[in-house]
């Protein structure tokens, strides 16, 4: 089959869910990484069971034509874009949440629900799906790229969250890799082989995820410092402590100043943490005591319990909008997002050095990161008219790569590789590489699932 017989094949088959136009190509040819131009794919489809996409891969690998999965488009290190081409697969349409089982803390869903829509829909059940990074993406697109984010210290990554997928291989088998039991030892683990290979060994069509229970309440404590290892020590005493806080972030100076300049919260233009606390009223009050002492030994300089909901809101709001205040405070500017995650006890010197680096070569740069799990960002803001500030800022980022390994971290936290981090791949798994290609060969012999993402072949 050529890929104009496909094309005449998918017209056929799906009729309106399968466009060539422009505008619609345009929606799914780029993401939001900022640093990648856009790719186009030569088409989009809108498929609404997996049946369906068991029909499309074979025909799609009879016609080598790449297939990209994609979900709400929030992905930052290129994931979805079309670099050869082919059919975007839009999952949104498959966005039904199939069944909840509060007595066994479970969900099973459809990949194109967005956490925010699952929250929603079980706002009544005492439980909720507490993987949160920003973004309102789609769980199936969380589950590709093995996303994480803010409450990862007390409740792990899409790893941990996903018990079993069912997935749709190029051969158009459909795999459902586990059951609703908590735990198996039964064969290879194929979920969570699956997570993390962001579309490029099958397409994630449904998922069965454990839930939380909702915590009786929260607090959010905010605490500036004079400088970020005063910060970052705080953490690791209070962690040796047995704090569990369900967010604790670090925001450089920088950050803050970019934040605080789109937010109506006094607060000072330091380093900064910023906790939430879960659990029962005696629990939160012991504990955020316990982080209080511990910052005022490190010499914290200001601290604002927000105890009111709508002061706790404003603050995770601002930390929720930091990339885009960072954007906003040099409009017109290109960007470059870093994700590196080093062991906590590394990440001072981790920070210090790259914000050393940064001063050196003049450029603006803002910092902030899951500081629990040793995770930061750095947001790079490069002028345009001036090329030789972003080719700085790629030479930075391959430092604090190269450093992030030396220190026992690696070259992606939570972003995932894409097209972004590939060289940097290499470096980090050289080991493990060559079995990972076997594994992209052996399920996908045509090479048609989300080429030139992850790794080359």
């Amino acid at each position: 089959m050529t890929r104009e017989e496909l094309f005449g094949w998918c017209q056929t088959r799906f009729g309106a869910r399968f466009g060539t136009g422009t505008s619609v190509r345009e929606l799914h040819g780029r993401d939001e990484s900022g640093h990648f131009p856009p790719a186009l794919p030569d088409a989009v489809l809108w498929p609404e069971t997996a049946q369906e996409i068991a029909e499309l891969l074979p025909r799609c690998a009879g016609a080598r034509c790449p297939v990209i999965p994609f979900g709400a488009g929030s992905s930052v290190e290129g994931q979805v874009l079309a670099v050869e081409g082919g059919i975007a697969l839009d999952m949104t349409r498959m966005a039904a949440i199939l069944d909840v089982s509060p007595g066994d803390m479970i969900a099973e869903v459809q990949a194109g629900v967005t956490r925010e829509a699952l929250n929603d829909h079980l706002r009544d059940t005492g439980l909720f799906f507490p993987v949160d990074p920003g973004a309102n993406a789609t769980l199936g697109g969380m589950a590709s790229t093995r996303a994480s984010g803010t409450t990862t210290i007390r409740y792990g990554t899409m790893r941990d969250a996903v018990l079993s997928v069912e997935a749709v291989l190029p051969d158009g088998s459909i795999l459902r890799t586990g059951n609703r039991a908590r735990k198996s030892a039964a064969g290879y683990d194929l979920t969570h082989l699956l997570v993390g290979s962001e579309g490029t060994l099958a397409v994630i069509t449904a998922l069965t995820l454990r839930l939380q229970p909702r915590p009786e309440i929260s607090r959010s404590y905010q605490v500036s410092f004079p400088d970020i290892a005063s910060a970052v020590t705080t953490v690791i005493e209070a962690l040796q402590c047995g704090a569990q806080p369900t967010r604790i972030e670090l925001m450089d100076t920088a950050q803050m100043a970019a934040c605080l300049a789109e937010s109506d919260l006094d607060l000072p233009i330091a380093p900064s943490l910023l906790i939430e606390i879960a659990g029962t009223d005696a629990a939160v009050t012991e504990e955020i005591a316990v982080l209080a002492e511990v910052a005022r030994a490190n010499g914290a300089v200001a601290e604002k319990p927000c105890d009111l909901p709508g002061e706790a809101a404003a603050l995770w709001r601002m930390r929720h909008g930091a990339v885009h205040a960072s954007r906003r405070s040099n409009p017109g500017c290109e960007t470059l997002s870093t994700d590196l995650c080093v062991p906590i006890s590394k990440l001072a010197e981790a920070i210090d050095r790259t914000r050393a680096w940064i001063d050196a070569a003049g450029l603006d740069a803002h910092i902030c990161g899951h500081v629990g799990d040793g995770n930061f960002h750095a947001m790079f803001l490069c002028d345009p008219a001036q090329p030789g500030e972003l080719q700085a800022a790629t030479e930075i980022h391959d430092r604090m790569v190269a450093l992030s390994l030396e220190l026992g971290g690696t070259c992606s936290g939570e972003h995932g590789i894409g097209m972004g981090k590939k060289r940097y791949l290499r470096a980090e798994h050289p080991d493990t590489l060559p079995a990972m290609r076997a594994v992209k060969r052996a399920l996908d012999p045509a090479g048609i699932m989300n080429p030139g993402k992850i790794f080359d072949l």
